[in-house]
């Protein structure tokens, strides 16, 4: 946190140029100290300072002004900063004017011209004001502030970005944050304008996309090198591991995602199977820890960055961004893992991002707070989803087709499950409407067997009903399943059309696709285990392949 400020200003250069050397003498270590002449110039200053997470503890202000006058500044200055201790500097023929600002503008002190000597007649006035001060103020937050409608899709995507970047931010409900009206009021915008990101350095964006937030903080930014060893195309486990192993063996690395870093497994809340983590880790610190790895290597990141082809010539492969240069490699990787399937019953698209959410959507947990909640799925994703909200839900609400989680869900979870007493079970249910008005409201849920139907309160609806791999993009010739998943290996020989595209005498690899030199890892290939253990197991293993491959041409 940088130090408080102290700001005078006075409109007489020479009365500044005394306050400001008596307050630099006495405060200048602890405080920081700024000085204007202008009372418009002061008040612009103090809208940067405010978004920019500075603070100011003490105005001390000259009555009389020709731009504006002391009082009418320090009445606009306490909208913004209404912690900080206010004094006028006042003639005597302005001690009136002082008297009324007392309840105008409650201002804590007003000192008479001049204040010689200061040790007698300012120090002992600020140190108290500043003692006062110091024991009522808490620290504002430092970093990114983010101002919208809790049931935004627009927010709710912007929250998920930040938080999946492990981008520290801090979430201002127009609705229920007293302080974000004020945000809006300083930067003269109107909740037409929400949402609003406020960076560190006080300026802001209205209704900016992911790709404006990006490049505003420099994250989609990177010096290209001429030619990779290999690219890794998606940041999952599978990836990073990819990108650690490529970049610790020398090889020049690039790794490319389109959304966060972490997949499907940077948003469980806890991963309590993984191999050396007795107490379990939260798939964000897990994904942290790769990403600095990865970086400390050697391995260079572009995000959120999306490919939407790959092409080959003369052995080397032509990545095409949608936005941005093209990049050639010598090898890809390509582990963009899987998408949640959607839900496709009436409602759901109305209310997506506004009280629906596929994934564990953590960044809106809070909101759930004494409410109820439902999950749709009975694999580990959704329990531990359900262990993660039942700390903040009033219930939650487990909906199911089978009769048990015991076919789908690991033993540890159920039993977690079973000994947490706000969360049910609802066997052999689906969820059939979805309504609300600004927001879902309820839910109508139908039992599989008797076809009975019933409406639920549900504050918040988290979708947990399979995956399908995200490989759309492809337009190579590398051959997908009729799940449209990635074969690689010997599978590729029970396809008609492989011989067709693949034209080398050897086998491909076994994580190779039927183009020689891509290779496929983690959840988005055919077979895959769908663990985060196995898909760091098979990203490390397909840089031994990339090497292989490398060593032959």
């Amino acid at each position: 946190m940088s130090r408080p400020i102290i700001f005078s200003i006075d409109d007489d250069p020479q009365v500044l140029r005394s306050i400001s050397r008596d307050l630099k003498s006495q405060y200048s270590k602890e405080y920081k100290i700024l000085s204007t002449t202008s009372a418009k110039e002061a008040y612009e200053t103090l809208i940067e300072l405010k978004n920019s997470s500075e603070v100011v503890a003490l105005f001390l202000c000259d009555q009389r002004m020709p731009e504006m006058e002391g009082v009418k500044f320090l009445e606009k200055a306490k909208k913004v900063f209404p912690e900080a201790k206010r004094v006028l500097l006042t003639a005597y023929s302005d001690t009136d004017a002082a008297i009324k600002a007392i309840n105008d503008v409650q201002l804590d002190y007003y000192l008479m011209k001049p204040w010689n000597p200061p040790e007698e007649k300012l120090y002992p006035v600020i140190n108290d004001l500043l003692d006062d001060w110091h024991s009522h103020y808490i620290p504002e937050f430092v970093g990114m502030k983010l101002v919208g409608y809790q049931f935004s899709p627009q927010s709710h995507v912007i929250k998920d970005f930040l938080a999946g970047n492990l981008i520290p931010y801090r979430w201002f409900d127009i609705e229920k944050n007293i302080d974000s009206a004020n945000l809006l009021t300083i930067n003269n915008r109107t909740t037409d304008d929400l949402p609003m990101v406020i960076f560190e350095d006080g300026s802001c964006l209205t209704k900016p996309s992911i790709r404006d937030i990006a490049d505003k903080m420099g994250k989609n930014t990177t010096e290209l090198t001429d030619v990779y060893d290999v690219v890794i195309i998606g940041a999952g486990p599978a990836g990073l591991a990819a990108a650690v192993y490529g970049s610790s063996e020398g090889l020049k690395t690039l790794l490319i995602e389109r959304k966060a870093p972490g997949g499907q497994a940077g948003t469980s809340s806890r991963i309590e199977n993984y191999l050396g983590f007795p107490a379990g880790l939260s798939g964000a610190d897990l994904t942290r820890r790769a990403i600095s790895q990865a970086m400390r290597l050697g391995a260079e990141f572009l995000s959120p960055q999306s490919v939407s082809d790959i092409k080959q010539k003369d052995g080397y492969k032509t990545i095409i961004l949608d936005d941005g240069p093209e990049i050639i490699s010598r090898t890809v990787v390509i582990t963009t893992g899987v998408d949640y399937r959607k839900l496709e019953v009436k409602g759901v698209d109305n209310f997506t991002g506004a009280g629906i959410y596929y994934g564990a959507a953590t960044t809106e947990a809070s909101a759930c707070t004494g409410k109820e909640v439902f999950v749709i799925g009975g694999g580990n994703s959704a329990g531990q989803a359900a262990m993660y909200l039942s700390k903040f839900a009033k219930n939650v609400h487990i909906i199911i087709r089978r009769d048990d989680l015991t076919d789908t869900m690991s033993a540890y979870l159920i039993t977690q499950i079973g000994d947490t007493p706000n969360i049910k079970v609802l066997p052999n249910t689906e969820v059939i409407e979805a309504e609300g008005t600004n927001c879902l409201e309820k839910i109508t849920i139908q039992n599989c067997k008797t076809k009975e139907t019933e409406v639920k309160t549900a504050n918040a609806l988290y979708i947990f009903i399979g995956a399908k791999p995200y490989t759309d993009w492809i337009k190579l010739d590398i051959i997908k399943n009729n799940k449209d998943f990635i074969e690689t290996g010997r599978e590729l020989r029970s396809y008609e059309n492989f011989s067709k595209v693949w034209k080398l005498k050897r086998d491909p690899f076994l994580l190779e696709t039927s183009c020689p030199g891509i290779f496929a890892a983690g959840d988005v290939r055919a077979g895959a285990m769908n663990r985060v253990a196995s898909a760091v197991g098979e990203g490390s293993m397909a840089i031994s392949f990339v090497h292989k491959y490398l060593a032959e041409v």
